[in-house]
């Protein structure tokens, strides 16, 4: 389960599960930022380009979305027990950039289901 790995496990398997099945980020050409706060912290980008993935930790692009969030909201978001919204609105997630990108963002992972990767 992801709650058991590591932050950078858990981006590991973001990008590995976006490489075999790329159809969900077709046509976007995107650089989010994750700034994650807690125990496991640490900065990652994640580039969407045309259909492949890429995360980085550290700031190697400029961000067109950040998102600043604590390392368990982190891994509570990417597996789907904790809504971006209602993460907003309570003030664990906290946005820079672009809304409608961080809400592109969550439809995406939702595709991707990964709550169910081991």
């Amino acid at each position: 389960m992801l709650e058991n790995k590591s932050v950078r496990e858990v981006w590991q398997e973001i990008e590995r599960v976006m490489k075999e099945r790329p159809k969900p980020i077709q046509g976007m050409n995107v650089v989010y930022q994750y700034d994650i706060t807690g125990d496991d912290s640490g900065t990652f980008q994640l580039f969407l380009s045309d259909g492949t993935a890429r995360v980085v930790e550290g700031n190697e692009g400029t961000p067109d979305c950040t998102l600043k969030l604590s390392d368990k909201n982190f891994k509570k978001m990417i597996m789907g027990k904790l809504n971006g919204t209602a993460a907003f609105m309570t003030g664990k997630l906290k946005i820079q950039g672009s809304m409608g990108l961080a809400l592109k963002l969550e439809g995406i992972l939702n595709e991707y289901n990964l709550s169910e990767t081991a």
